[in-house]
């Protein structure tokens, strides 16, 4: 057997294995997710040295001191947004572009900053690869919100933060959904904040896990003795 079918056939094994042995245990039954996860080839959005570990429970690292999420994690963030087809998206934190990549499927529109400009055209580069075009990567910091298309129906940080950005929460639309990572190494959670009103928002813790921090993020206050 020619050895690129013979991958392409692990690896299609492993993105099954993945969906049922890591994704539907954590309780992500939604199908749409399921869908666009098992459909997606996660493999084309990591490093060449790492195709191989495209699917296991581990942060992938990408370069530039980037990791991508853990499949679950990733899994979990879509159902808790449940996102709709009309719903424009504001992504913090594009990395490899995968991530971008699921919510453009589920998404009209998705505006995905990336901090690190190489990483911000490998992923732009995939993703025409993939024909999504739906999914505009952006160059910049927007650990503190993304001003130029607010408001938003959906932001989801791929990053953890140790303190909430407060301008995320006004970013949302009436009815719009954030999912953020707070805390710091070893206990962080994942909540999802809907905005109900103008000044209104539901708070929901979701989950404990630990993510890399994102870059940039404003930091605790240290207490000096």
């Amino acid at each position: 057997m020619d050895n690129s079918v013979e991958q392409h056939d692990t690896l299609a094994m492993a993105r099954f294995n993945m969906v049922e042995q890591q994704i539907r245990p954590a309780e992500v039954l939604d199908p749409r997710i399921l869908n666009v996860i098992g459909e997606s080839r996660r493999e084309d959005f990591v490093p060449e040295a790492y195709r191989n570990l495209a699917y296991s429970d581990i942060h992938v690292p990408i370069g530039h001191g980037q990791t991508m999420l853990k499949p679950v994690q990733e899994a979990r963030f879509l159902q808790a947004l449940d996102i709709q087809p009309s719903d424009k998206v504001l992504e913090i934190g594009t990395g490899s572009g995968y991530m971008g990549a699921l919510l453009g499927k589920l998404a009209d529109r998705v505006i995905s900053v990336e901090i690190v400009p190489e990483l911000a055209q490998q992923a732009k580069a995939k993703l025409a690869e993939h024909n999504i075009n739906n999914v505009i990567v952006e160059t910049g910091d927007a650990a503190n919100g993304w001003e130029n298309s607010a408001p938003y129906d959906v932001i989801v940080v791929t990053g953890s933060m140790p303190l909430m950005a407060e301008n995320l929460k006004h970013q949302l639309a009436i009815n719009g959904r954030l999912c953020i990572t707070l805390g710091t190494e070893p206990v962080m959670t994942v909540y999802l904040i809907v905005r109900v009103g103008d000044n209104q928002w539901h708070e929901e813790a979701l989950f404990e896990t630990v993510i890399p921090p994102l870059k940039n993020v404003r930091q605790p206050e240290s207490f000096v003795f």
